[in-house]
């Protein structure tokens, strides 16, 4: 991608991080909020909101928005932001999750495992409405990977529009028409891999795989925005240095 601006938003879900332990080459336009009081969904408003006007400003200056952040969920911001900066989107979706679980079939109660049900249209009351983020067509979307799915997640993909690829796949031919929103979470590699995922999944491709694929889409010369996904906790030790490798191999 060339005309690209670096946006950090360090935060997993309402929570500020201390960093993602990895180090962004540039400037960097780090987005933060001040979260009111509230429910999650008041606070996620707020913090997507700011993600959404910062997405905006860099589509509208004429640059890529590249997004670092630590959870999936930021995607609504960034997708919010491109709409509102005239770019109709479609997505393809990086992640060892299906990341389309329902309050009523959770059994973690964990948000993040909601955040592609979101964008595609699930209860737009709780977040989607208050920052005016129109739901991307589920014929529009592609998941990669997902190798870990619920029972519910599976029934509802099986029974939906979404085109789901294995790593080894993705091509261009497959790819939603159009301009792109692309999420990759970095926890699609295996955990072998990549120390301390919050959510790790065995039976993952490794690092080079993982990247050859990314890399298909991000030089299909449509990318809108991207959102890099540093999906582990904050401080593990990391001596091989591969979450910089992977991080460095998509920016």
């Amino acid at each position: 991608m060339v005309g690209v601006s670096t946006i950090l938003v360090p935060y997993h879900l309402d929570e500020r991080l201390p960093g993602l332990d990895v180090d962004l080459p540039g400037d960097v336009d780090e987005v933060t909020a001040d979260l009111p009081d509230g429910d999650v969904w008041s606070r996620l408003a707020a913090l997507y909101d700011a993600v959404a006007g910062a997405v905006e400003r860099t589509v509208r200056d004429g640059a890529v928005p590249v997004v670092v952040s630590g959870d999936c969920t930021v995607s609504i911001g960034v997708a919010a932001g491109l709409q509102r900066a005239g770019v109709d989107a479609g997505v393809v979706w990086f992640d060892a999750h299906g990341d389309v679980q329902t309050l009523e079939t959770t059994t973690s109660g964990y948000v993040g495992g909601m955040s592609l049900r979101f964008l595609l249209g699930y209860r737009p009351e709780l977040v989607a409405d208050r920052i005016g983020l129109r739901p991307v067509p589920e014929g529009r979307t592609v998941l990669v990977d997902a190798r870990d799915l619920d029972p519910p997640e599976a029934g509802y993909l099986g029974s939906s529009a979404v085109t789901r690829l294995s790593v080894g796949d993705v091509s261009n031919a497959v790819l939603p028409a159009g301009p792109l929103l692309v999420n990759l979470d970095l926890d699609t590699v295996d955990p072998a891999h990549v120390p301390g995922l919050r959510y790790p999944a065995a039976g993952g491709p490794d690092a080079p795989t993982f990247l050859r694929a990314a890399r298909r889409v991000l030089d299909s010369g449509r990318v809108a925005a991207l959102n890099v996904a540093c999906t582990w906790h904050p401080g593990h030790a990391d001596p091989a240095g591969v979450r910089q490798r992977l991080v460095s191999g998509v920016m």
